[in-house]
């Protein structure tokens, strides 16, 4: 989900869209996420120049990514949608609040609760043994592109760029993830809970374990028999509650409740409890992964004020 904070955020992201063939290429690559840029031109009746042009226009509004793979008649560049929704405040600001962006690896974990199947690849190998707990104190785990527990927790710390004087209004955290079956099953549910600092967030239900195909990003040698791609979600926490995707609150905890200040320590847990109704595991893909180029990024607002 991408969430625009004002007409002015929107601005480049309305632009990319002003076009009626730039629409249009947004609903075939919704409609198949392994079109390349020659599969969009010959479906629009566009030259190379004209497609790679408009395609361009999206990529740079972050709107689509572009990666490059080995076809059979060489190299294919297949474009492939970012965000599921788009949510824009069209009621006016007294100005834009300020924020800063971070993109931390799966890998990148400070502590994990790992029981089997549970699993770590990188984007050249699987790491260790299959479930085998111990793989992820390995120092390779840093390089993982891919991460997997049938029930546990895993916790990142998120980096706090706060400086006295300024207040965080909302956090915002996108990521790709699934739940974890033995093999694939795209009906398994998995409760999914978060928190930040120890506080509950509440939790997300993944519907399954996609594998009918593979990952648009995920590299050739990946097993067909393994997890291939997610739902990227984003969790929200601001001044109403916690949200997933912006409209689907997950609870009443607001940004206040977490009391982060300037000098805190942010951490961010998933858990899947051995005990919950749906222990269904889950996956975590980072950019070289799934479905999405992405790692989980971790945006930042806030508000200066001389009192806090």
């Amino acid at each position: 989900m991408l969430y625009l904070h004002s007409l002015e955020e929107a601005d480049e992201v309305f632009k990319a869209l002003s076009t009626p063939m730039r629409l249009k290429i947004m609903q075939l690559i919704y409609e198949d996420k392994n079109l390349s840029m020659n599969d969009l031109a010959e479906a629009l009746g566009l030259t190379n120049s004209a497609i790679s042009l408009h395609v361009g226009k999206l990529e740079q509004a972050g709107l689509v990514s572009i990666q490059t793979t080995s076809g059979k008649r060489g190299i294919r560049k297949i474009v492939t949608p970012i965000h599921d929704k788009l949510i824009v405040d069209l009621a006016p600001h007294e100005a834009t609040k300020p924020c800063y962006q971070d993109e931390i690896s799966v890998g990148h974990f400070t502590s994990v609760d790992a029981h089997p199947t549970c699993g770590l690849a990188t984007p050249s190998t699987i790491i260790g043994e299959f479930d085998d707990p111990r793989i992820f104190s390995y120092p390779e785990r840093f390089n993982a592109g891919v991460l997997w527990i049938g029930w546990g927790s895993i916790t990142y710390n998120l980096p706090n760029r706060l400086h006295a004087g300024q207040k965080i209004s909302e956090i915002q955290i996108s990521f790709e993830i699934s739940s974890e079956c033995p093999n694939v099953n795209e009906d398994y549910p998995s409760d999914i809970y978060f928190y930040i600092n120890d506080i509950p967030l509440g939790k997300w239900i993944s519907p399954g374990d996609y594998g009918t195909r593979k990952g648009i990003v995920s590299p050739s040698w990946w097993p067909s028999l393994l997890n291939q791609y997610g739902l990227l979600k984003t969790l929200i926490i601001n001044k109403e509650g916690s949200f997933i995707d912006g409209t689907h609150r997950i609870s009443s905890v607001t940004i206040d409740d977490l009391n982060i200040q300037y000098n805190s320590t942010i951490d961010l847990r998933f858990s899947v409890p051995k005990d919950t109704v749906n222990c269904g595991g889950l996956t975590l893909f980072g950019a070289e992964f799934g479905d999405y180029a992405q790692n989980i990024v971790v945006k930042v607002y806030y508000d200066e004020t001389e009192n806090y």
